[in-house]
């Protein structure tokens, strides 16, 4: 009869290669060091192979180790979780969740909306992380991470919240100027301010009911990493750019912005709560997950069109 897999070995080595030290897991796990070394030993002699490069200044994975590091990050994860979930019965939801979100989404619409959670679970602490470059879910220890984005195919577990439709926007004073485009190849005279960050590239893509796709190169007067950065410079009149609805929302409610070619389509993105993979998860984070699903299903901007 087969022998049951080390599942403790494996978690000390997922631990191992996260903190990048034996000493430093010892002391977060709670164990003498030689506890440690002694795990991943046995490890290692099991498979028959090193997980670890070590010299006497750093340590680092082997390719097997690197191999089977996620699968190994799996097993502590459901572990935690599970005990996690067990020990959050209560009616009072309590520990830490760490949470990643594009900076311009985050400040405006999530960072408003956590005040209500927080105020309804008093000992869930929450920790956000907000930066427009892709983050690791699972190499960088989040719980959640919010995604607007159409998701490439991941091992990660993807919850969709709502859509986010990309407009063609730019100020009276501009179209006063520079006239309404009306079709994307009278685009090839006007300016672009353009997010560093989307997949689009220098060609901007539409799609109408009737006459079907069209690509447009736009002259570029204007780049940033932040979306956010685009609305000065949009307001006043400096260029058109393809902004999300829930950006552009309030200026094109006071007047200050204006869409153009809406017959003209770009295709929607949507936003995502993404997870690690695993299915035991702490109940505060499904009590959050839920309560963001809420949350932005009733935002103005998320609304489907007539």
């Amino acid at each position: 009869m087969p022998s049951l897999p080390d599942l403790e070995a494996w978690a000390i080595f997922a631990k191992v290669a996260e903190t990048g030290s034996f000493a430093k897991t010892a002391a977060e796990l709670g164990l003498s060091q030689p506890t440690i070394s002694k795990a991943i030993t046995r490890l290692e002699t099991r498979l028959r192979t090193t997980l670890f490069h070590r010299t006497s200044r750093r340590m680092s994975l082997t390719a097997t180790g690197q191999a089977s590091l996620e699968r190994a990050a799996r097993i502590l994860a459901e572990g935690e979780a599970v005990e996690a979930e067990i020990g959050e019965q209560s009616k009072s939801l309590r520990g830490p969740i760490r949470i990643a979100a594009p900076m311009s989404f985050g400040i405006t619409h999530l960072a408003p909306a956590v005040p209500a959670f927080m105020a309804a679970h008093p000992d869930v602490t929450l920790d956000l992380h907000f930066s427009d470059e892709l983050i690791d879910v699972v190499a960088q220890g989040f719980d959640i991470a919010l995604r607007i984005s159409s998701l490439p195919d991941s091992s990660l577990i993807a919850r969709r919240l709502c859509t986010v439709r990309l407009l063609l926007v730019g100020s009276p004073a501009y179209f006063e100027c520079h006239g309404r485009p009306e079709h994307p190849r009278d685009l090839a005279t006007h300016r672009a301010l353009r997010y560093a960050h989307t997949r689009m590239g220098e060609a901007w893509r539409f799609a109408h009911a009737r006459r079907g796709e069209f690509s447009q190169v736009v002259p570029t007067a204007m780049r940033v990493n932040n979306a956010e950065g685009l609305a000065p410079a949009l307001r006043a009149g400096l260029g058109l750019a393809l902004q999300p609805e829930f950006l552009a929302w309030e200026d094109l409610q006071s007047g200050a912005l204006q869409t153009c070619m809406d017959e003209w389509q770009v295709p929607s993105i949507a936003l995502h709560i993404v997870m690690p993979p695993g299915r035991a998860r702490p109940a505060r984070v499904h009590a959050l997950t839920d309560f963001l699903a809420a949350h932005f299903a009733q935002a103005p901007w998320a609304q489907e069109r007539p």
